[in-house]
Order: structure tokens, then sequence, then C-alpha cells
């Protein structure tokens, strides 16, 4: 608030006042004349300015400058204008915003009554308005200027790729071990956690006993594992109560909430006759498999349904909450060491020496400190012949993605030979797109992206067959409790560990320390990990979108962004593990293929003793 001081002159009459504020509409930085014209008053009064508008001005920063003085006195009779008494000021806007404001004159009686004591009682008023307007640009002007993305309009399939990400992450190595801690710590009040489990653990522990005594922490472990994944790889796809908001919001580049993700799920499912007159909602790709064998029946869906006929038809089950796994993510831990170290450590708990010539770097390594683990590794051991076969793998891998490339030890029916040059050849289209898609000035068209992701999902889907619903939940089980042995206090003290190194999962110490012990490979099981998590989910996002069906390159488009740290992390691991780079600029699949062959050339091999 600024304030004059006025002395006006005795006036004799009514009290008035009038303020005009010249011009009403003013451009930023100009200058407002004020008249204020007091009629019929008598007596001497303070004069107090205010100015109020679109934002506070601070005390002082009104601008307000009189012209007729802080001390004027007008005397009887004066009269400027023709009306009364006139008390003139200037307003200077620059320190105004844009919008509209109102300045206000009060003036407060000072002077003395009737009977010489001072009175306040006389208050006069008077305001008017003007409207402050942007100030046009003039040379010399310093203009800022910022570019944005254009906007991107979000597609129902999203929803998917965060169910998938979900998915994955639920059945990630982090939430195993703490699952298992729970289950493995009977007395730990904690296993409460495992709330309406219990039946299912009771139920495959008695489903998995063994025909061999003395293994009953080794058999927990195995029934515990199993029912892990019952839990998290059958839950809804639709169900984001557990996604992180947060991290979702940054990947679609708009605020999302549980709810509308849902929603937008729901409206990415269609309907599926089951043939008995229901519908299913699923997946439209699932959708298209359903429609593709209509002769088939769908069961499992209804109350009544017998064991008869639920020997032959489509399990409704494997329609609405598929199996979100890739066996991608075993071939990845395998060319890590993960099998190939256990067998190690297990070859030495019998006291068998290295097979092959030359010295046994684990002949002078001591065993005491696996005692704790003998029930554990004793059923390791026992059960090997109910557990896959590194051949049974290899032939799977083969199949799926034609994985390791070149010529095979074996006579193999199908093969998918073009897989690795395809899925690479849509990695370096999506590289390229976000070289353009970084540029704020240009559109980035994902046309080349659908392009490459429609030739990737036929060739992975063609190889959904034989042993895909089986294979890659068994590898999947059987290699989390390989983790979790070479995650136990045990083999760190079994094995030297670099403590300094720090690694996302604890099983990664044992396998670099083998790693570096045996003199196998100096790569860190991490970049391993890495192209076998982000690989998993690359390839469910491919195989479960409906990719054919699509022509909108803007839902492609969607698609590199949502995954693109997967994408770049995943090329970024490649080149560490196999000396290759996923290049930016195009290549062939024929080339990306040999280029893949030649990476895989700096591999070890896949295992040095029997599993």
């Amino acid at each position: 608030m600024s304030e004059d001081t006025i002395r006006v002159g005795s006036l004799s009459a009514e009290r008035q006042l009038t303020l005009n504020a010249s011009p009403d509409h003013i451009t930023a930085g100009g200058v407002v004349q004020l008249v204020a014209t007091a009629a019929r008053l008598t007596g001497e009064y303070d004069v107090t300015w205010r100015v109020e508008g679109p934002v506070t001005l601070p005390d002082g920063g009104l601008g307000i400058t009189s012209i007729t003085g802080r001390h004027h006195d007008f005397g009887d009779g004066d009269d400027d204008e023709g009306d009364g008494p006139v008390i003139r000021a200037t307003l200077d806007t620059s320190a105004l915003a844009v919008g509209q404001w109102t300045v206000r004159i009060e003036l407060q009686r000072t002077g003395f009554g009737d009977g010489g004591e001072v009175s306040r009682d006389t208050v006069v008023r008077a305001s008017d308005r003007f409207r402050v307007s942007p100030r046009p640009f003039t040379a010399g002007d310093d203009v800022s200027v910022s570019m944005r993305r254009a906007a991107v309009a979000p597609t129902t399939d999203q929803s998917l790729w965060v169910a998938i990400r979900n998915s994955t992450a639920n059945i990630s190595f982090n939430p195993y071990i703490d699952f298992i801690d729970r289950v493995w710590h009977d007395s730990d009040p904690a296993r409460s956690a495992l709330n309406g489990h219990r039946a299912h653990l009771r139920r495959v522990e008695r489903r998995t006993a063994l025909p061999f005594p003395h293994v009953e922490r080794y058999r927990l472990l195995k029934a515990a594992t199993e029912v892990f994944l019952m839990i998290n790889v059958r839950t809804d796809p639709g169900d984001f109560r557990h996604v992180d908001l947060e991290q979702e919001s940054a990947r679609l580049n708009r605020d999302v909430t549980v709810g509308e993700l849902e929603e937008q799920f729901r409206r990415y499912l269609v309907d599926t006759p089951t043939g008995d007159g229901r519908d299913l909602d699923v997946l439209p790709y699932l959708d298209l498999v359903r429609r593709a064998l209509g002769d088939v029946p769908v069961v499992g869906a209804g109350r009544h349904d017998d064991e008869a006929s639920l020997a032959f038809g489509i399990l409704a089950e494997k329609l609405t909450r598929p199996v979100l796994i890739e066996p991608i993510h075993e071939y990845w831990l395998e060319c890590g060491g993960l099998m190939r170290t256990i067998n190690a450590i297990t070859w030495r708990f019998q006291n068998r020496a290295n097979p092959h010539p030359g010295r046994d770097p684990l002949a002078g390594v001591d065993i005491d400190p696996l005692r704790p683990l003998n029930n554990v590794l004793w059923g390791w051991l026992r059960d090997a012949d109910h557990r896959l076969t590194e051949a049974q793998r290899r032939d799977e891998y083969k199949h799926h993605y034609g994985l390791p490339p070149g010529p095979s030890d074996r006579r193999l029916a199908d093969t998918r030979t073009r897989f690795m040059g395809a899925f690479h050849s849509l990695l370096a289209e999506c590289l390229r797109f976000y070289e353009d898609d970084d540029l704020t000035v240009k559109i980035a068209n994902g046309f080349d992206v659908l392009n490459s992701l429609k030739e990737t999902h036929l060739l992975l889907t063609q190889g959904a067959h034989n042993q895909y619903g089986d294979l890659p939940w068994t590898a999947r089980h059987e290699f989390l409790m390989a983790q979790w042995i070479l995650s136990r206090a045990e083999i760190r003290d079994f094995l030297p560990h670099q403590v300094m190194v720090d690694t996302p999962e604890s099983w990664m110490r044992s396998v670099d320390s083998m790693n570096r012990l045996q003199r196998w490979s100096d790569v860190s099981a991490q970049h391993y990990r890495d192209l076998a998590e982000f690989a998993e989910q690359l390839l469910l996002g491919i195989r479960f979108g409906a990719w054919t069906s699509v022509n909108d390159p803007d839902q492609a488009a969607n698609w590199a962004r949502y995954f693109r740290r997967e994408v770049q992390q995943y090329c970024h691991a490649y080149q560490a593990v196999t000396g290759q780079g996923v290049h930016r600029r195009a290549h062939s699949p024929a080339a990306l293929g040999r280029e893949a062959s030649n990476g895989y050339a700096r591999r070890p091999q896949q295992s040095v003793f029997p599993g």
C-alpha cells in the first residue's frame, strides 16, 4: 500500500468524491492519469491510494506519484475543475501484471471538530477500473521459445504392456526370494503373509512327493517355488492394483490411475465364443487363435464341466489368463553360467574332480561351508532325473528362436533361423525411430517399426507349439530354485566373492565367482540377467499383440516409446556380452543373423560338467 497525506482546505458542503483513471485501457509500462474530484468537503483529510488486481503487490510497489504534492491546501472555494478541489496523481503500470485492475482513493478526516477535539469519523472513498494489456514485441526484445514433442493419442493396447511388465516383475528373483524366506522359516511370524496360499502349498507338497527319503528341505523348496509361480503367473492380467503408477505415468507420458488402466484394458479385450452360447473376454491375438480353432470347444469356463470334457478342448484359463513367460529368459541365464555354476558345485559336493585335463580349481576349495545346505544339495542331485536336461532346453531354444545360431549337434525338425535377424532388425528400427522422435521439429513415423513388429510377431508365433505351454514353466521353476541355492550365504562362504562389487540380485556373485575361478568368462552375470529380463518383456509385448491386424503406425510408435528403456538396455547388454552392437543403421535380417552368430562365438561352452 502506498500512502500520501494531503491537507484539503476547509470546505463547506456534503461529502462527495469521484475518481477517474485515464485511459481505461493501457499497454503494460504506460502511465495512467488519476484525477480525484472532491466536492463540498470541509476539514483536513489524509489521502490513501490502493491498487487491487490479479496479483498482490508489495507495500510501496504501486508506482503512484502525487502531482499536487503531499501537503497542499486547497482553501475555501478552490475549484480546479469547476466541480470542487482536485487531487492529481500518476500510476506507472510497469509493475502490474496483465489483466483488470482497480485503483482506490480514501480520504480520512484528520482535523478538529466543533469542540476542538480530533474527529476521524469522516471517511470518503472512490474507485475506478482500468485494464493492462501485454506490450507488443519490439526490436531488441529477448523472446524465450520452447519446443515440445507432438502429442500422441493413447491406444488401448498400452494397458497390455503395463500388465506384461507387472507380471514379469512379480515372478522376478527378488519377490521370489522374499516368498521363499517366509516359507523357509517356520517360526517366522511373517509367514502369515502367505494368507490363503497355505492350502496350495500343502497340495503341491503332496503332489511333488519324491521317491527318495531325507530331502524334506529340498522338497519344501520345490513345492514353494511351484506355489510362487502359481500365485504370480496365473494372476488376472487386468489387475493393476500393485502397479507403480508414477513410473507408468512417466512411460505413458500422461497421468494414469488404476481405474483408468483397468477401463483401458477392458476396452482392449474382445469377446470370443466358447461354443456353448457364452463369450469370454480375451486378448485380440488369442481371439484370432480361438477363431482359427472354431471347431474345438472351450472347456473349463462353466461350473458343470466334467473331467471327460476337460480331456479335449481349449482351456478357458489359457485364454483369459495366459502365462506370460518366455523361454529366452532361461536361455540368456544359461549362457551367463547359472546352471553351469550349480553343476560345478554339485560335482565338487560329490567329491568328484574336474574330468577335463588340467588343474581343478575347486579341488582345493574347502567344502565345509556347504554343510547347512547338505539336504538341499542332496535333494537336487537325487532329483536330476526329474529335471529338464540341457539338451531338452537347447532344442526348445532352437525351435522358438533359432538360438544359438549356426549348425546344431542334433538333427532338429523345426527351427526359427530367421528370428534373431528379424528381432534385431526391429531393435535397429526402434533406435532410428528414437532419433527422429527426439527431434521436436519432426513427427517420427512408426510405420517401419510396425512392419518390423509384424515380421517378428509372425516368426515368434510360429514357434508357439510343441512344448511351449509346459517347458517354459518347468524351466523357470528349476532356474528359480538354482538362483535361490546360489544366493545362500553358504555358497558365498564356499566361493571367493568380491564383496565390494554391487549386484542387483545376490545369486550373481556366485556365478561371477565361478566364472572367474574356472576362467570361463569375464563378462558380468548382470549383463546376461539384463538380456534375459528385457528380451522377455519385449517378446511378450510382440507375441501377445495382434500386430498382423494392426495398420495404425501410432500403435507401433507407442510400443517403441513405452519399451524404450528395455530396447536400449538390451542393446547395451548385447554389446557387452557379444562384442557386437545392434547398429542404428539398417541391416538385413541375414546380416543381423550373421552378427549374432559371430557374437555367440565369444560365449563360453554351455557346460563343463554333466547335469
